[in-house]
């Protein structure tokens, strides 16, 4: 098999660090899910390579200067639900949380991977009919088919397997296949749709992370709404799972806590200005565009403008997603921690003072990086103090800290992506595995009305 000599470049080499970091942290109990994760990583490397070495991607109108990003953004929200079921699986064994909710976080996982895969086979079929030309000569070997058909094979097999484990029929095995065959359907659907309305606003990486959060956010919608209506758990056996638990219509918007709502309005906000400059909808649409233009960079269209989206989001979605059961506190705070105060640091820095570049071609620089770093410990360490003040005690653990913070600032440092939409989800993955804290919680005494705490091990 013949492989371009930039297979091996930062950004990849990067991804493979974070998700070799994940699947280290895994429990045996989750061996199927981590083998998954492991196969859709080896299939999305090949097809980004695949990809980079054919004429396939000339048939996408993406975003010009940017690679295609398929490994970064077929694994990022797999390996942010990966790092979630993880947290889930360690509050489970202490027994914080219901069989229920675990089970719910397992469903979501594979939706979000059978997204990412379905999306995947699509690009792979891309490829294949893709024509020879003399610039891109067709270089598909026998080894490619069957590595392609290997990695299908096995994660159908880890699927099956998985689900199967938490269902209790062999029917409702087979629904909950479907269900998450479904959300593969949708994405590839939807990621079509995209890449025909948006052509040049994004990159097929950034598209597959969008595409791939919508499909998740109205799946998991349509199920809570089928099991609001039914009045009890989905009886059809479409999930099995109690979506009612500890959850209310409107926490499946947002949570009604402050933070949470500001965060929400902001989005609405920006999304009815966003749909009145591009429609230039009358008064103030064409003011609003010239007024947004003079903000853009070169990540962003004519069509869409995308920093303040992905900057907002990228703030507000550990935020969101740390809602209900959370036992890491600095993970709530990825999105503002990396992209508030590591990359504004390391922008300044970089700016002023940086002359050793990590490429040749990249912008990035390794003393604009290092203050990033620097910066974002540095903000750890005055909120540990406050941290401990909640509940929760430190336990002097930093080099799992220090390894997030660095593999994220690498990331941001060797990407061509968006990176305001990946490394705070890249960083939120890895403060859940960190082992900085011990939660504190609380118990009631079986001899005493008044509450003891008592130091969970986590």
């Amino acid at each position: 098999m013949a492989l371009s000599s930039s297979m091996l470049n930062g950004e990849r080499g990067v991804v493979v660090l974070i998700v070799c970091r994940v699947l280290y942290s895994l429990p045996l109990s989750l061996l199927c899910p981590g083998l998954n994760l492991a196969i859709l990583s080896l299939f999305a490397l090949f097809l980004d390579i695949r990809l980079d070495d054919s004429a396939a991607l000339s048939r996408f109108k993406t975003r010009p200067g940017a690679s295609s990003g398929i490994l970064l953004g077929a694994v990022t929200l797999p390996t942010v639900m990966i790092s979630k079921l993880i947290q889930l699986t360690r509050a489970y064994s202490l027994q914080q949380i219901e069989l229920q909710e675990l089970e719910h976080m397992t469903m979501q996982y594979w939706a979000t991977s059978a997204s990412c895969f379905g999306v995947l086979i699509f690009l792979c079929l891309v490829v294949l009919s893709t024509p020879n030309t003399k610039r891109f000569p067709r270089s598909f070997s026998v080894w490619d088919a069957t590595l392609s058909i290997f990695c299908v094979a096995t994660y159908a097999v880890t699927c099956c397997v998985s689900l199967a484990a938490i269902s209790h029929t062999g029917s409702n095995t087979v629904l909950k296949l479907m269900w998450e065959l479904y959300h593969g359907l949708v994405a590839v659907m939807l990621i079509q749709r995209l890449l025909d309305k948006f052509p040049s606003c994004a990159s097929i990486g950034e598209l597959l992370l969008v595409t791939v959060g919508l499909v998740l956010y109205f799946g998991d919608m349509l199920a809570c709404t089928i099991a609001k209506v039914s009045g009890s758990l989905i009886s059809t056996e479409l999930v099995s799972i109690k979506y009612g638990i500890r959850r209310s219509e409107i926490s499946i918007i947002i949570q009604p806590k402050f933070l949470h709502l500001a965060f929400g309005a902001a989005l609405a906000v920006f999304l009815v200005l966003e749909i009145m400059r591009v429609w230039r909808i009358w008064p103030l649409g064409q003011f609003i565009h010239q007024f947004m233009t003079a903000f853009t960079d070169h990540r962003d269209s004519d069509l869409l403008i995308v920093s303040h989206f992905s900057l907002l989001l990228g703030c507000a979605l550990p935020i969101w997603m740390s809602s209900g059961f959370n036992d890491r506190p600095l993970a709530p705070f990825a999105g503002i921690l990396s992209l508030g105060i590591g990359d504004t640091m390391a922008s300044i820095v970089g700016y002023k003072y940086g002359v050793l570049r990590w490429s040749k071609t990249g912008k990035k620089t390794i003393e604009g990086t290092a203050a990033g770093i620097t910066s974002v410990l540095a903000a750890c360490s005055i909120l540990l103090p406050l941290l401990a003040s909640t509940g929760y005690i430190f336990t002097e653990h930093w080099f799992s800290l220090i390894l997030a913070v660095t593999v994220s600032s690498l990331l941001e440092a060797y990407t061509t992506q968006l990176d305001n939409a990946f490394i705070p989800l890249i960083f939120y993955s890895h403060l859940c595995l960190t082992s900085t804290f011990l939660r504190v919680f609380t118990i009631i005494s079986k001899d005493s009305s008044s509450d003891e705490k008592l130091i969970g091990v986590q």
